[in-house]
């Protein structure tokens, strides 16, 4: 009996789909390759398929209850875990993908810079065709971040902040375990002391039931009103007419969220018009880098030969936890 993968994936140069086919043909097992106008084809192969390489809830959902690993393309895997009917086969292993922090790390820097350095102020002064220049800005030199999140995502970006000469690194977790990408490393049960001391927060939180709304109204309010909010992790996690609201007031200096909710963002949500507020339509962490899309094919592989070998898969998701 073939051991057969259904492969369905838009990303795939030529190059990549032969790395993929190479490996799999090594170990004994058959890929097929769908692209997204293929899905009726991909759920027909997948019925006798062993593994589903995709980023589809859909797809998984026509999977039968003989599908032993579902091999998700994308970091954030609540969608999979918030409903336990995804899967035909409650014992199905489902792993993710944690290949984004580089370019997840650079949009961080990219907003974070933006902001120090008053771009939204600067483009209403442009639109209006004005000239005025003398906006006072800061260094990421001279800051306090703190990571809300300190896995892939978090130690990428904190790496880069240490490499432009960051004041103080601090991390945020559920263990509170030291890293050494960060300066120091505390429990998320102490976000309410770090809050006040911090002048740039960085979220890279999963989506589980814990981080909904984790900065809400009343967080807001123990941030500095210097303070900026860059969210690269879960729109959940932000309480979204809060975060309006002080900025709006002068609460806060600005924000930069690249992930909301809901996406897309209704087009008369208040977000579209808050003050000192760079919005992204979820583009830091998707698949528009190449050296992203090669990772995670290469994260692929590995687990392939792992899974034929019968060991531990890389990234392997505790669904009930959500991550």
């Amino acid at each position: 009996m073939s051991r057969d993968i259904c492969i369905f994936q838009s990303f795939l140069t030529e190059a990549l789909r032969e790395r993929i086919a190479d490996t799999a043909e090594e170990i004994g097992f058959i890929p097929h390759f769908f692209s997204a106008d293929q899905f009726e084809a991909a759920s027909a192969c997948l019925q006798h398929c062993e593994i589903l390489y995709a980023q589809s809830p859909a797809l998984l959902r026509t999977a039968p209850a003989s599908l032993k690993w579902y091999c998700s393309s994308t970091a954030g895997v609540d969608v999979y875990c918030a409903d336990p009917s995804v899967f035909a086969n409650p014992d199905c292993l489902l792993t993710n993908s944690n290949v984004y922090g580089v370019t997840i790390a650079e949009h961080v820097v990219m907003v974070t810079l933006m902001l120090l350095r008053r771009m939204p102020e600067y483009e209403a002064v442009v639109r209006e065709h004005r000239w005025s220049n003398q906006l006072t800005v800061r260094s990421i030199r001279d800051n306090t971040f703190t990571i809300l999140g300190t896995g892939n995502i978090g130690i990428n970006v904190a790496e880069r902040l240490r490499g432009m000469g960051a004041a103080k690194i601090i991390g945020l977790s559920r263990s509170g375990r030291p890293c050494p990408a960060f300066d120091e490393v505390s429990p998320i049960s102490a976000l309410d002391e770090v809050l006040p001391r911090t002048r740039i927060l960085v979220m890279a939180l999963p989506g589980t039931p814990e981080t909904v709304h984790i900065l809400d109204r009343r967080r807001i309010a123990l941030l500095p009103a210097d303070a900026y909010v860059i969210n690269v992790g879960r729109g959940t996690a932000v309480d979204q007419t809060a975060l309006a609201d002080a900025l709006n007031a002068g609460k806060l200096a600005g924000a930069a969220l690249d992930v909301m909710d809901p996406e897309p963002l209704p087009k008369d949500d208040p977000l579209w018009d808050a003050k000192n507020l760079i919005l992204t339509p979820h583009v830091s962490g998707n698949m528009t880098l190449g050296y992203t899309c090669e990772q995670a094919v290469d994260l692929f592989c590995r687990n392939l030969r792992r899974y034929a070998a019968g060991q531990p898969l890389e990234g392997l998701v505790d669904r009930k936890r959500g991550y």
